[in-house]
């Protein structure tokens, strides 16, 4: 039997959060750049089969591949820190200057990876800028203008819109990761990660990391969305949205009811329990 019991799991939790606060700089990046760019080949892989089959459902049974792929690898993704970096900060681990720094080169190595991956995609898909979208491209440039535009069109209502999108979103992606945690072997992990990320995908929620792919390749390939719009509409929404999902209603709720507790018996109690 493999299976890790939730306070064990919570543990775990904060252990994991410490361990990613020790890591220098460069492996955060780099590490944060890989799994920017994995999560863009699983995004093209799902429009991929959800386009070829006309069945969105084939989309979201493939996505998962991205992250149990990361979760694998012990790679590094900001989604997934925001359920527990705050941790090690609440039992007094770190300060939260270290989690602020943490987060923020791996939302620059997420950008970055997920950007570069985009770019290749662009000129595979279009024949270096030759031809026009069709097929993947197309749905790209669609979605695109969809998480940006589309928030536009109904202002203020829309950017909540898209923060509580992402709250949904990443309370499924951080608890993929802490159900990879209730297994130790690697047929597990891959089961217990995907189910989440299917549950997400499947929904249409928004998810930082994606998005950081999907939009600026869209805009690559002809989507009619501005830089301005790709941030304010999307990006700062569904980041803190995601960190808000992530953190509370994974990160924190966990780790309030399953957390070790320290049971000090009074002696008078103990004392007659002891002579039984």
């Amino acid at each position: 039997m493999d299976y890790v019991k939730p306070a064990a799991v919570a543990q775990a939790m904060v252990d994991a959060g410490t361990a990613k606060l020790a890591l220098p700089p460069r492996d955060l990046f780099v590490r944060g750049m890989l799994s920017g760019a994995i999560l863009g080949v699983a995004t093209s892989l799902a429009f991929t089969g959800a386009v070829t089959t006309g069945q969105p459902i084939v989309g979201a049974i493939i996505f998962p591949v991205g992250l149990v792929t990361i979760v694998l690898l012990g790679l590094e993704l900001v989604t997934g820190s925001f359920g527990l970096l705050p941790l090690p900060y609440i039992e007094g681990r770190a300060s939260l200057r270290e989690v602020l720094v943490n987060l923020g080169w791996v939302f620059l190595g997420n950008l970055v990876g997920s950007v570069l991956y985009g770019v290749l995609l662009a000129i595979a898909l279009t024949d270096l800028w030759s031809v026009a979208p069709t097929g993947v491209a197309r749905r790209i440039v669609q979605i695109a203008e969809a998480k940006t535009n589309g928030f536009e069109a109904f202002g203020a209502a829309g950017w909540i819109t898209a923060f509580v999108r992402a709250m949904l979103c990443n309370w499924m992606v951080c608890l993929a990761v802490v159900l990879a945690m209730t297994t130790t072997s690697t047929v597990g992990k891959v089961v217990t990660a995907w189910l989440p990320i299917f549950i997400f995908f499947a929904q249409g929620f928004e998810h930082a990391v994606v998005n950081m792919f999907i939009i600026p390749t869209g805009m690559m390939m002809g989507a009619k969305v501005t830089v301005a719009g790709w941030w304010w509409w999307n990006q700062i929404p569904v980041t803190l949205g995601n960190f808000v999902g992530g953190f509370v209603f994974t990160g924190l709720a966990l780790y309030l009811t399953y957390r070790p507790r320290t049971t000090v018996v009074d002696d008078a109690v103990a004392a007659p329990v002891a002579a039984e």
